[in-house]
């Protein structure tokens, strides 16, 4: 369970800022790959990142219908883009999907869902589709064959924050050291920072800064401007408290996760899970 991320921690100094404490987080994971690292329950990467770019390109056509085509007038699209080249998103297939919004039929709604999964544990879900109507029943037929349930107020376990990922190298390819990291922290007015343990395929580590939702753009730029590669920035759900679960239910969460990552219209997925 990322154990070498975790011990790697162990060792980080936690810093105090002047007016404010600063501390370095856990690896944290706001989706179903933490449990595909565990127990190897992802199929082909190849498929995983077709599906991967088939939400992308969703979340471009719908940030251009939104905002317009052009990311230096729309924040919304420019982060989204930005998303696409850290996974590796073919130039011509961004594109494509930008240019494609003109043409779509219908624009995708945004859509929160609220549910339980075994053990009491809580689940958020961020939705895009041309299909309320079924997105809802598809997701709701996969919650009730795993032991959840779509539930109102389990958003209450979360809070919404700002969170920077930045590429394990700085931009001039260097790998980005602890010490680089809190000083770049303190600097740009994170409160907290830690390894993304999101992306199993990946080697290094990204590193996710947490802030308030009304400095995130802030954050981001004093970041870049200290000579750190951001990679995304975006206001998530973040678990106030995290769960524990015995043997049984955390199997069982753990098919619920995969299940639901595997949904196509499911582009985030939280939840509270230890």
């Amino acid at each position: 369970m990322a154990a070498v991320g975790a011990l790697a921690l162990a060792r980080w100094p936690r810093l105090v800022a002047a007016s404010r404490p600063l501390h370095v987080g856990p690896p944290s994971w706001a989706g179903h790959n933490r449990w595909s690292k565990v127990k190897n329950v992802k199929g082909p990467r190849d498929t995983a990142r077709s599906r991967l770019f088939q939400r992308l390109s969703l979340m471009l056509r719908t940030a251009a219908r939104e905002g317009g085509p052009d990311p230096a007038l729309n924040a919304q699209l420019a982060n989204v883009v930005e998303q696409c080249r850290a996974k590796n998103m073919p130039k011509a297939s961004i594109e494509a999907a930008i240019h494609g919004a003109e043409r779509s039929a219908a624009a995708a709604a945004r859509l929160l869902y609220e549910a339980r999964g075994p053990g009491g544990s809580a689940l958020l879900l961020e939705v895009l589709t041309d299909n309320p109507r079924r997105s809802q029943q598809d997701v709701r037929l996969i919650l009730t064959r795993h032991g959840g349930t779509m539930a109102e107020g389990a958003r209450h376990g979360f809070e919404q924050k700002g969170v920077v990922r930045v590429g394990p190298r700085d931009l001039q390819g260097h790998p980005v050291s602890l010490e680089a990291a809190l000083e770049a922290a303190l600097e740009a007015g994170a409160q907290d920072v830690c390894p993304d343990e999101e992306e199993e395929e990946e080697e290094e580590p990204a590193l996710k800064f947490i802030c308030e939702t009304s400095a995130l753009r802030t954050v981001r730029e004093r970041l870049e401007a200290s000579g750190l590669r951001p990679l995304s920035a975006a206001i998530e759900y973040l678990p106030r408290d995290r769960v524990t679960l015995p043997e049984g239910p955390r199997e069982q969460a753990e098919r619920l996760l995969q299940a639901l990552g595997d949904c196509p219209d499911v582009v985030r997925l939280y939840h509270n899970i230890q």
